[in-house]
């Protein structure tokens, strides 16, 4: 059945279902009852399908297996009827570039030909991909690269499932970990879905893909290792605490209607009293699960020491830690960065009122790969200055 999540304007986006040229079922995104389903309609026996299902199911996820010809625990006519009806494909890397700091950023190609970005950021207790949810975005903030590029189409959750693989590829993360003495930290811990598109205008993929990450028997991450940032779609945010249970970010970036109906325009569909209203009932949040608040610090624009005040007035009883991210610059932004000296004046005002606000070290700039610097490569006809000034209103 074809679901139809809720995009802006009533423009409706059809749920994707993973298919070939070659007629060949995508195997990588399916859930475990739709692998089961699959593999019944291509000539499984019943009885074995939760089993060969299983077997599958760790083949893909915890070893990275991309073909069937290797999956040593099955009969060899079994294997040449998967490798006959089904795929294990993922996107295709087009570019890799590797930051000064060590920031990974890849250009992949998907079906159609649509090219998406994932960034993998290593730090010393974690390493984090930024992954993406659609092929552009539905919105248009003002201060996003990414923002300037109109929506193409949803990610299926193959495709969003696929990033992960692709990641994890590069990062040789597929090899046995070891026990003991000889165990070492996982490269890929944390996922957060920051990158291209609004994870909630595409919620069913996002939740089966989140999902297949979670599953114990395959990538085994940690419901709260994964953050879903949203700017805001209110009517699948209580949905998202029950469906997929991960940790939960707001792109904030503004204390009035005023300013977040120019920086983040959903706002004029669901402005701060109706988020605000459903933040503070997110079945989640409890103060050992803070929703973060991502606050983008533009010069002149939010960055003042009232907006600092109003800010912690707003969220106040909403247990929450705020991340202060210096604006990265992207070629045509009408936006510049706050300087540093009132950076730390407006954190300072929300450290002292009891909430975290550590200020975001800006990652992989020198490959446009920061925060808000997304954009693909094949839909990067760029706006002129004058075009984004004036649909930001400026």
């Amino acid at each position: 059945m074809t679901e139809t999540p809720i995009t802006p304007d009533h423009v409706t986006v059809p749920r994707q279902r993973p298919q070939r040229p070659d007629g060949k079922v995508q195997l990588v995104g399916l859930t475990r009852p739709q692998l089961r389903d699959a593999l019944i309609e291509a000539g499984t026996p019943e009885k074995q399908a939760k089993m060969r299902a299983n077997q599958l199911w760790q083949w893909i996820y915890q070893k990275g297996e991309t073909d069937f010809a290797l999956m040593t625990n099955l009969a060899k006519p079994y294997r040449a009827l998967l490798a006959e009806h089904f795929s294990l494909e993922r996107p295709e890397v087009v570019s890799k570039q590797v930051s000064a700091d060590g920031t990974r950023k890849y250009l992949v190609r998907i079906a159609g030909g649509h090219e998406v970005e994932i960034v993998y950021i290593p730090e010393e207790d974690r390493g984090t991909l930024c992954i993406s949810s659609q092929v552009g975005c539905t919105l248009t903030c003002s201060f996003c690269h990414t923002g300037t590029q109109k929506l193409v189409r949803n990610l299926t959750a193959g495709e969003i499932v696929g990033q992960i693989l692709v990641a994890r590829d590069d990062l040789d993360e597929w090899t046995p970990a070891g026990e003991g003495s000889d165990a070492r930290p996982r490269l890929l811990s944390n996922i957060v879905l920051m990158g291209m598109g609004e994870p909630l205008y595409n919620f069913e993929n996002v939740r089966d893909a989140m999902k297949i990450a979670m599953d114990p028997e395959g990538i085994s991450l940690s419901r709260r290792r994964i953050t879903l940032s949203t700017s805001g779609v209110v009517p699948e945010i209580a949905r998202t605490a029950e469906e997929i249970g991960c940790q939960l970010a707001i792109s904030f970036h503004a204390t009035t209607d005023e300013v977040r109906d120019t920086l983040v325009p959903i706002n004029k569909k669901w402005p701060l009293k109706d988020l605000l209203d459903a933040l503070r009932t997110y079945p989640k949040v409890s103060n050992s699960e803070r929703i973060t608040f991502e606050y983008v610090m533009l010069k002149g624009v939010n960055d003042t020491d009232e907006d600092a005040r109003r800010l912690v007035k707003l969220i106040k009883g909403i247990p929450a830690k705020i991340n202060l991210i210096p604006f990265n610059e992207w070629p045509g932004s009408p936006y510049e960065r706050s300087d540093w000296q009132r950076i730390e004046s407006f954190a300072n005002i929300i450290y002292k009122a009891g909430y975290a606000s550590p200020i975001r070290t800006p990652r992989g700039e020198d490959i446009m790969a920061a925060c808000g610097q997304l954009k693909s490569a094949t839909e990067r006809a760029r706006k002129s200055r004058k075009q984004i000034e004036a649909d930001a209103g400026l």
